[in-house]
């Protein structure tokens, strides 16, 4: 996806949108994808006074298995009903 194509198919119609719906406590999280990058795309978030949360790529944070796993696993309900070998061989770390 170019820079360009990024801007008008995704940060105004839907980013910029969203946004302003939600107000002040939109915080836009890039991950590094190259689409990001561009400085085009950069520039338009600064000139829509979009907050910027920066990950690093690949960041386990923005994996939303992880999180839902993690809660599962967490959950008293639901780990009094898996074997122990289950629990044990599956644990998310």
């Amino acid at each position: 996806m170019t820079g360009q194509r990024s801007i008008d198919e995704v940060l105004l119609p839907q980013v910029c949108l969203f946004c302003d719906t939600v107000g002040d406590k939109y915080i836009f999280i890039d991950d590094n994808a190259p689409c990001h990058r561009i400085f085009a795309v950069q520039d338009c978030l600064q000139s829509e006074d979009i907050q910027l949360l920066v990950c690093r790529a690949r960041s386990p944070y923005l994996n939303p298995i992880e999180n839902v796993l993690e809660f599962f696993w967490k959950s008293p309900l639901l780990v009094e009903n898996i074997p122990q070998q289950t629990r044990s061989s599956s644990s998310v770390h």
